[in-house]
């Protein structure tokens, strides 16, 4: 089966693509159609269903996996899918990493990584309930994004970015002896648990109504809170894993209703914020061309990303 990346002008294929997005229109003789998106783990690519029936309907439906029976063709130097059918696909045998992007490390490594940061907690109450939440949402926490959009949106961007911050604070308390090195540690593990409730999924990701309504952040205090009762665990530990999970997005306009402070909490909201915008960055400016510019990024305050020449002999970056 084709993947999107391997789909070249003229193309007649049939294979298994995610509905990304999908919208209804009509032509000028009243006939409808379907704008769909249809995505693999290669990327996405823009169709048109023509001449649409219930069952189409009933087919395409954002989420959904389907046999997609189709011709690529070049529309205004863009390819597009001219999809002539569809059929389901019973997606509970189906390895959801075909369709959606996925961390650019294989999940088991950082499974690893993440079993040795917990282990490296020293203090007893802290890994009493690191160990505990995580095993409370491990399925999700290994497989979900960390975002609908923007940074680390992709099948276990989730655990990527909590291990990545956790590699980096790492080497930060080794430059900086006087940081906690167990609170950073289980901030950088736990901060961002709350979206296993937040998000709906791997797949065609949204916000769910508690996600909307209370938001992760909110959501992971209380079950810090809940956590700490229910292992009876109570005074300062607690409380401060509590304040560093609602102050690492530094301001209220951000979505903390405190700002860090506790230099553990400083230095958690540092980290996030530093491996959150270098996966943007990332993101915006792979398969640009050195010598050329990104197209404007909106999570960087608007600001168009220049790809060095440097980038054609990356072996000359630090001469």
């Amino acid at each position: 089966m084709e993947t999107i990346k391997e789909l070249k002008d003229g193309d007649h294929f049939h294979s298994q693509f995610l509905v990304n997005n999908i919208s209804k229109g009509v032509t000028t003789q009243g006939r409808s159609y379907l704008n769909i998106t249809l995505q693999d783990s290669t990327g996405t690519i823009e169709g048109k269903k023509w001449d649409v029936d219930e069952d189409d309907l009933e087919i395409f439906v954002v989420g959904n996996i389907v046999n997609v029976q189709g011709e690529v063709l070049n529309y205004r130097d863009h390819l597009q899918v001219k999809i002539i059918s569809g059929a389901p696909v019973n997606q509970d045998s189906i390895d959801v990493t075909r369709f959606v992007p996925t961390a650019p490390e294989a999940e088991k490594d950082l499974e690893g990584d993440l079993r040795k940061y917990i282990n490296s907690l020293t203090d007893s109450d802290l890994k009493t309930i690191v160990k505990h939440l995580l095993n409370k949402y491990k399925d999700r926490y290994l497989i979900y994004p960390a975002a609908a959009r923007n940074h680390h949106a992709f099948a276990s961007g989730l655990l990527y970015h909590s291990v990545s911050m956790a590699r980096l604070a790492e080497a930060v308390c080794q430059l900086y002896p006087e940081i906690n090195h167990d609170f950073v540690i289980a901030g950088t593990l736990l901060h961002d648990l709350g979206k296993v409730i937040e998000l709906s999924g791997p797949i065609a990701t949204k916000y769910t109504d508690e996600g909307k309504l209370l938001g992760h952040i909110s959501i992971m205090m209380a079950e810090i809170r809940l956590a700490s009762e229910e292992l009876h665990i109570h005074g300062e530990t607690p409380l401060l894993l509590e304040h560093m999970i609602l102050s690492h997005h530094t301001k209220p306009e951000f979505g903390s209703p405190v700002g860090p402070m506790t230099l553990e909490a400083q230095v958690l909201a540092m980290i996030d914020d530093f491996d959150a915008k270098m996966n943007i960055i990332n993101k915006a400016t792979e398969g640009v061309a050195p010598g050329n510019w990104t197209e404007r990024i909106f999570a960087m305050d608007g600001r168009a990303f220049y790809v060095p020449l440097y980038e054609q002999n990356p072996n000359k970056k630090g001469e």
